[in-house]
C-alpha cells in the first residue's frame, strides 16, 4: 500500500518538474532570443555608422545641396534643373506609385552624364562609388545585336541585384541609343505599377536613361527659336518632349525602338539636354581651369586664354558658329594642349 501511494506522487512531481523545466527552457529561450536581436540590432546600427547601408545615414533625401550644385554647375539646360528636382523631390515620398524613369536626350557633351553624377554625389554620401549607384554602358555590356536574348537575361538579372540590395538604387544607363532594340523591354515589369514582384519593392528606385537619340531634333529646334529671335530661356519642356518622344520611338537605333516602355507610358519623363553656346562652353572652360588647379579663382583667368581655349572646339552652324558640337566634353583636352602652349 505505501508503495502504491509513494508511486503515484513521485511521478506527479517529477510531471510538475518537467513542467517548471519546460517554463525555464522556454523562459531562456525568449531571453536569449531577445538578447540575440538586441546584439544584432546594436551590431548593424554600429555596422551602418561605418559600412555603407540602404538607410538616410547614406542616401539623402535633402535637395538642397543638390539644387545648389546644379544651378551653380549646370550651364544652359532650364528644361533640365526644374523637372530633375521636381521629379527627384517627388519620387522621394514614402510610397511613391512607381520607379522614377527620366531619359535624358541630347548631344554629347551637353550635361546628361554630368546631371547622373552630381546627382550620385549629392544623394549618395559615396556618390559614383556607392554600391548603390549602378553606371550600366550599353556598348560595354551589350555590343552584339544578335545576342539579344542573352542581354534581356543579363539586364533583368543586373535590376534584380541591385533593388534587392538597395530599393532605393539609382541606376543609369548610358548610351541607351547603343543598346539592341528590345533588350530594354526585359525591365518594363519593374517600372510598372507593382507593389512588389517576387518579394522585391522597386518602387523607390532611380532610373536615368542616357541617349543622343532627337539629339538632331532638339537641336533644329533651339535653332528655330535663335533664328527668331526668340529667348533660349523661353522653349517650353513639353513641347521638348513630344520633339524627344516620336524619335526616341521610331528610330530603330534609338534604344527604345517600339519600346513598350514609351507606349506604355512607363517613362517618367523625357529630359532635353540643349545644345551649348560659346557662353556656356566658356564657363565649363573656367571651372575646369580651377579643377585642375591652373588657377585659383576665377578672377585670376584671363578672357584671352579662355577664349583661345574656346576657339579649339568645332561649332555649328559653320556660318554662324552658335552651338558646340562636342558641348563641353572636350575641355579637357584642349586646356591641356593649350595651356601647354601657353
Amino acid at each position: 500500500m505505501r508503495f502504491k501511494t509513494i508511486f503515484p506522487v513521485v511521478i506527479l512531481v517529477f510531471h510538475v518538474n518537467c513542467i517548471h523545466a519546460e517554463f525555464v527552457t522556454a523562459g531562456v529561450v525568449a531571453v536569449g532570443s531577445a538578447i540575440t536581436a538586441g546584439l544584432l540590432a546594436g551590431f548593424n546600427v554600429f555596422n551602418c555608422m561605418i559600412n555603407e547601408c540602404c538607410n538616410d545615414r547614406w542616401i539623402s533625401t535633402n535637395f538642397t545641396d543638390l539644387s545648389l550644385t546644379l544651378r551653380s554647375k549646370l550651364y544652359g539646360q532650364h528644361l533640365v534643373t526644374e523637372p530633375v528636382l521636381k521629379h527627384l523631390k517627388g519620387h522621394s515620398r514614402e510610397t511613391p506609385s512607381k520607379a522614377l524613369v527620366l531619359s535624358f536626350h541630347g548631344w554629347t557633351g551637353t550635361g546628361k552624364n554630368h546631371v547622373s553624377r552630381i546627382v550620385a554625389e549629392k544623394m549618395f554620401v559615396k556618390g559614383m562609388k556607392s554600391k548603390y549607384v549602378h553606371l550600366i554602358s550599353a556598348t560595354k555590356e551589350f555590343p552584339h545585336e544578335e545576342m539579344v536574348s542573352f542581354y534581356k537575361d543579363k539586364l533583368r538579372d543586373m535590376i534584380e541585384r541591385a533593388v534587392k540590395e538597395c530599393s532605393r538604387a539609382l541606376i543609369i544607363i548610358d548610351e541607351m541609343d547603343k543598346m539592341p532594340p528590345g533588350v530594354v523591354d526585359t525591365i518594363k515589369p519593374y517600372l510598372d505599377f507593382y507593389e512588389e514582384l517576387g518579394g522585391v519593392d522597386y518602387r523607390k528606385a532611380i532610373f536615368f536613361f542616357l541617349s543622343n537619340t532627337a539629339g538632331n531634333d532638339i537641336a533644329e529646334k533651339t535653332m528655330r527659336y535663335w533664328n527668331e529671335g526668340v529667348a533660349r530661356e523661353s522653349i517650353k519642356l513639353k513641347e521638348m518632349e513630344e520633339v524627344i518622344r516620336l524619335p526616341a520611338l521610331n528610330i530603330k537605333s534609338s534604344g527604345l525602338w517600339h519600346s513598350e516602355l514609351i507606349t506604355k507610358n512607363l517613362i517618367s519623363s523625357y529630359i532635353p539636354f540643349l545644345p551649348l553656346e560659346r557662353k556656356h562652353v566658356k564657363q565649363c572652360i573656367k571651372d575646369s581651369l580651377l579643377e585642375k588647379k591652373i588657377f585659383k579663382s576665377e578672377s585670376e583667368i584671363p578672357d584671352a586664354v579662355v577664349q583661345e581655349i574656346a576657339d579649339e572646339l568645332e561649332y555649328y552652324p559653320k556660318d554662324v558658329q552658335l552651338f558646340s558640337t562636342t558641348g563641353c566634353k572636350r575641355i579637357h583636352q584642349k586646356i591641356d594642349f593649350v595651356m601647354e602652349t601657353v
